[in-house]
């Protein structure tokens, strides 16, 4: 578990943090080797850390007993990753559930040396503020804290502004990945970010893959006198795919900001091109029922993964999901990192 106060200075530096996928074969058994190559893919493409146990890790290893084999897995690699002499790889788990489900979680992680945990209130649909902020609290206690808000159509939960007024004030509060895919919902986040006094200390990570760059490069004003708010990196599940060029992406937006937002404009229409990406990937057509799949498929086609089985037998691709994964693809190879995988895939998959 590294120091809370160098963990708050690496993530207000701004990282690629991708939601890590999982490896399985094809009697839907966890494929140990590829799961661990993910995670050297990751480490040499240049993230800044690993999210593990979360929504594209499947919620699902919990019933099936993998959720502390897989965080372990995770965490010796990332081991590993920093033994060759990379910068730190962070690592941070996924805690879902009601309290009694997400402190022994959390408890896990710490056992295995996560750093912090992406926190999920999907379960707690009906509780009120109050609640909410005593689960919080406790497991606040065993791990630093990243908030987490999730979209309602994958399972998140509607959070109001005294919500996040209240968590802002649980000091092991570090970060909060906002990804509620919706605009009025990520200001409230952000507003409650600025009048906690805590923006110095609680980085802004972007979870809305619908608006990567946007949110990236958009300054919040956030009162008369008052600096700007900003997304500093992003802990995404699209970028469990493609991370080598999420990783130039984010450099390309600091770079950008450093030169007063000389490039702005061709970064906001890269935009777009990811979020039509991100679209067939995710499959918004269909409510987003074949995300998972969705970033299978784009790993198996790379030769990451040997298949795009989830442990539910009846999640798989939407129908015509793989015909526009195809269209993206053709129409924006740019955005993929293919190259990059193929001239390193036998060594991560060794």
């Amino acid at each position: 578990m590294m120091d809370p106060t160098r963990l708050r200075a690496l993530l207000a530096e701004g990282l690629v943090i991708p939601a890590h996928p999982l490896a399985l074969t094809a009697d839907r058994r966890l494929d140990e080797r590829r799961q661990a190559g993910l995670t050297r893919y990751y480490a040499d493409a240049g993230a800044g850390g690993i999210a593990v146990g979360v929504h594209s890790t499947q919620f699902a290893i919990r019933a099936a007993g993998l959720y502390e084999p897989v965080l372990a897995l995770a965490a010796a690699e990332a081991d590993a990753a920093e033994r060759r002499g990379r910068g730190p790889l962070l690592r941070i788990a996924g805690a879902i559930g009601p309290t009694a489900q997400a402190v022994p979680e959390s408890e896990t992680a710490r056992r295995l040396g996560y750093d912090a945990v992406l926190l999920s209130l999907a379960a707690l649909r009906d509780a009120g503020v109050p609640d909410l902020l005593a689960h919080c609290r406790r497991v606040a206690d065993v791990l630093p804290l990243m908030g987490f808000y999730l979209q309602p159509a994958v399972g998140g939960r509607d959070l109001p502004p005294a919500f996040w007024r209240g968590f802002l004030e649980i000091e092991a509060v570090v970060a909060i990945k906002v990804a509620p895919f919706d605009r009025y919902r990520t200001l409230d986040v952000v507003r409650a970010v600025a009048e906690s006094g805590r923006a110095a200390e609680v980085a802004l990570y972007t979870g809305n893959d619908d608006a990567i760059v946007a949110d990236l490069m958009s300054d919040f004003a956030v009162g008369p006198h008052a600096a700007p708010l900003r997304f500093v990196g992003g802990l995404l599940g699209q970028w469990g795919v493609w991370t080598r060029r999420a990783v130039e992406l984010l450099a390309s937006v600091k770079e950008c900001r450093r030169r007063g937002g000389q490039g702005a404009l061709e970064l906001l229409a890269l935009g777009q091109q990811l979020t039509d990406a991100n679209a067939a990937i995710f499959d918004a057509a269909h409510g987003f029922r074949g995300c998972i799949p969705g970033i299978l498929e784009v790993l198996r086609r790379q030769g990451l993964l040997a298949g795009r089985q989830c442990l539910d037998a009846e999640e798989d691709l939407s129908p015509g999901q793989s015909a526009e994964i195809d269209r993206a693809l053709a129409r924006y190879p740019h955005l993929t990192d293919d190259t990059f995988v193929r001239e390193n895939r036998e060594r991560w998959l060794a």
